[in-house]
Order: C-alpha cells, then structure tokens, then sequence
C-alpha cells in the first residue's frame, strides 16, 4: 500500500464515522425546520439545541462502534508502519 492508498483509506474512515451524525443532525434540523414552520416559532436556540443533544446521545450509543473501526485502522497503520521500516 502506498501513501495514496493510506489517504484513501484515511478518508473513507472518516466518512464512515462521520456521516451517520451528520445524518442525524439532517433529520433532526428538518423535524425541527417543519416545526418552525408550522407553529412559526422563530427562536435560534429551538434549532440548536435540540439538534445537539440528539448528536451527543447518537455519539454515546454508537461510540463503542467507532472505538472499534478506529482501532482495526490504527492497527492497520501500525502493521504498514512495520512493513515499510524494513
């Protein structure tokens, strides 16, 4: 594997981790949006918070997922790591 191939890799970790909280946040803002919409109720906080409380949760549950590919990805660095300081 060569450096380009470790940045493919780098990038699609992070797109793996990175996305369903970002997915989350879509679902929750658009709830919310529609919400707004309706009652027209206009306050920032209304939007914010809410969104940031059902991320964290959404990253508490799945941290243990997380912990694991980012520890099956390290590992895979450090075996490249080795193989190229021979």
């Amino acid at each position: 594997m060569d450096l380009i191939g470790i940045s493919q890799n780098t990038v699609k970790i992070i797109l793996i981790l990175g996305l369903p909280s970002l997915l989350v946040s879509m679902i929750i803002g658009l709830l919310i949006s529609i919400f707004q919409a309706v009652t027209q109720v206009s306050d920032a906080s209304l939007s914010f918070v809410p969104k940031m409380v059902f991320v964290s949760i959404f990253i508490l549950i799945s941290l243990p997922w997380i912990g694991d590919n980012i520890e099956v990805y390290a590992k895979d660095l450090w075996d490249i790591i080795l193989i190229f300081g021979k």
